[in-house]
């Protein structure tokens, strides 16, 4: 293992760990302002990556750092807890709450595409090359390159382009309206009470998570690849 992997692994995982502490804390603060503590109550509002590392060390740590070692990317996952007599009774909070956590997301899509935009607008920055000749997607953690080597521009390229691409990710997935995925948690909001509540005892589920989110591994990169095309050309412009 080389000096420059052992880099790009510290700034997927530092990257990771915050992204998915934002999504996971936006879920706890919506909850908690709208009258469910129970995340609160057990630490996940906040930015501290300890309490939800605590909840899911091995969606936190250990599987995001055996996928790196595996495909040189991180995948996992990280959980806050609710109160779910609170969710169905008030479906809409319960909703509010669900869409929360991929608004984190999309703040920090909007943030780092910003930043990379104006690098750009400045030329202190260029597209990837590849892309501009049509031949395929940036990597994750180049979509752009520096117009001089060296220097903090150049330095900050993987952690931005890592932190846009990571989110964009994590917004679009979580969205989709599939058990367990914060998408499946929006439906309740425009069902009768009866409808609701037979919709939550089925997605409660174990076997029809797992389905759901195998459903969700199947379809994704058919449905974020036209995504991740049309973000890029408005990154790109």
């Amino acid at each position: 293992m080389n000096a420059d992997l052992v880099i790009l692994g510290l700034t997927w995982f530092v990257v990771f760990l915050f992204s998915t502490t934002l999504h996971e804390a936006g879920h706890a603060f919506a909850a908690y302002k709208l009258g469910d503590p129970t995340a609160y109550e057990g630490g996940q509002v906040s930015l501290n990556p300890l309490p939800h590392i605590q909840r899911e060390p091995l969606g936190m740590v250990l599987v995001p750092l055996i996928t790196f070692a595996a495909n040189h990317w991180m995948m996992g996952w990280a959980s806050a807890p609710y109160d779910p007599l609170w969710a169905h009774r008030y479906p809409k909070r319960a909703a509010i709450m669900a869409l929360a956590g991929p608004a984190g997301n999309l703040i920090l899509v909007l943030i780092s595409g910003t930043i990379l935009r104006i690098g750009m607008n400045a030329g202190v920055y260029k597209p990837f090359p590849n892309w501009i000749y049509g031949l395929r997607f940036p990597p994750f953690e180049q979509l752009v390159m520096a117009t001089t080597e060296g220097g903090l521009a150049e330095a900050a390229i993987g952690s931005l382009s890592i932190l846009f691409m990571l989110n964009l990710l994590l917004f679009f997935f979580n969205l989709l309206p599939l058990p367990p995925l914060d998408g499946s948690a929006v439906l309740p909001a425009f069902m009768s009470n009866e409808m609701s509540a037979r919709y939550n005892s089925f997605l409660h589920q174990p076997m029809v998570s797992l389905l759901g989110l195998l459903l969700a591994w199947k379809i994704f990169p058919m449905v974020f690849s036209p995504v991740l095309d049309f973000v890029l050309r408005i990154l790109y412009a």
